[in-house]
């Protein structure tokens, strides 16, 4: 990851209402949800929602698609993986800090 996007994706998520709704995404898993179900979840208004969403979207974190009549969002799974890598590249002065993920693995 480029410098410019993690600081465009920490931005994103230094916001409490945005944290929460990236979090709600990255519990659900590859389902996604609509933004019924996290209005109703969250007890987040519409209009809020919406524009929290769209940070979301334009910072990587989150993707959309329609699917039928509803739009559906999911977290990004590489792109918050690759900030995390980022943020623990050269961790510890190059000692391992944390055990190995096999290669290859992702959490969902």
């Amino acid at each position: 990851m480029e410098e410019t996007e993690v600081v465009r994706a920490l931005a994103a998520l230094a916001h409490p209402l945005r944290l929460q709704v990236f979090r709600a995404l990255v519990v659900t898993g590859p389902p996604g949800l609509t933004p019924g179900a996290m209005q109703e979840g969250l007890g987040i208004a519409p209009a809020t929602l919406s524009f929290h969403l769209k940070e979301l979207v334009q910072a990587g974190l989150a993707t959309q698609a329609r699917e039928g009549r509803y739009l559906l969002y999911r977290a990004a799974y590489g792109r918050m993986d690759a900030l995390v890598g980022y943020l623990t590249e050269n961790c510890c002065q190059g000692a391992a800090c944390l055990p190995a993920r096999p290669s290859g693995s992702r959490c969902c």
